[in-house]
């Protein structure tokens, strides 16, 4: 009988892999297939004209680089910086436990909310523009990055750290010298993931960052209003006329194109952090 309970077990685990995999996979050869032949280099060079009705999604390439490129040079020194702070520093231990119990709280709320935080927040402030949609992506992928920082220097031994105060080591310096570097293959891991949270992201764009397809430099078009791939994306393919279904294609394979080089770059760089160390 115990052997037929773990035969069954085993065969329900089979089953419901093989029915995930096959989803997945279904799912991602439709998109692609659908998608794939509709990228030509003048859909990727070119904006949208109304005038002459055609599509093109170069401004949103643009407007996608320019959101994650701010939003990351925010969030990573506040997350670092903070989950440092609580792992190295804080000597309050309840305060500690009570952070990262909201940072976890945080981490599962919808992100339609904080889209609209961010738009009773950073939109009143700056308008309706990439730079508070940004900030909002900052608010939204903080507990992330903190949490998943905190976890990776908990993994630092402690001997390590008492081996360089007995070299007469400061606390900075421990920390820069020998926490921070062991620890960095789960920092950059983080980051990494938090860039496929927010290249996808498109529920808190939508009330911060705008629908506009406009071309424009970073400077300007950080305060000005600008839809991402994924903005690109639900607009196109609720908009009627002709390309818009076929560049909704384009844009959700290229999405899930870069989803997946995300992934696979998470991968590769953890195992080759653990390469080093061993």
């Amino acid at each position: 009988m115990r052997k037929a309970k773990d035969a069954l077990r085993m065969g329900a685990m089979g089953l419901s892999t093989l029915f995930t995999c096959t989803l997945a996979v279904a799912l991602m050869g439709y998109v692609l297939a659908k998608g794939l032949p509709q990228l030509s280099w003048a859909l990727l060079t070119t904006a949208p004209s109304y005038l002459e009705d055609t599509v093109g999604i170069l401004p949103d390439i643009l407007n996608t680089l320019y959101l994650i490129l701010t939003a990351v040079v925010i969030v990573l020194p506040l997350g670092v910086g903070a989950a440092v702070y609580l792992n190295e520093y804080a000597t309050n231990k309840k305060l500690v436990s009570v952070i990262e119990y909201a940072a976890e709280t945080l981490s599962g709320i919808p992100s339609i909310i904080y889209g609209l935080v961010g738009m009773l927040v950073f939109s009143n402030l700056l308008g309706s523009c990439l730079l508070a949609g940004a900030l909002t992506l900052v608010v939204m992928n903080l507990p992330t990055i903190l949490r998943t920082t905190q976890e990776s220097l908990k993994t630092v031994p402690q001997s390590y750290r008492e081996g360089a105060f007995g070299l007469g080591a400061g606390k900075w310096r421990v920390i820069r010298t020998v926490v921070l570097p062991g620890c960095v293959d789960g920092v950059v891991t983080g980051c990494i993931l938090s860039v496929g949270r927010m290249l996808g992201e498109t529920a808190a764009l939508l009330y911060t960052a705008g629908f506009a397809h406009t071309l424009n430099g970073f400077f300007s078009g950080m305060s000005s209003s600008g839809a991402t791939l994924s903005v690109a994306l639900y607009v196109y393919a609720k908009e009627p006329g002709p390309g818009r279904q076929e560049a909704a294609f384009a844009i959700a394979a290229i999405l899930l194109l870069l989803t997946l080089g995300i992934d696979l770059a998470a991968v590769l760089v953890k195992r080759q952090f653990q390469r080093r160390h061993l």
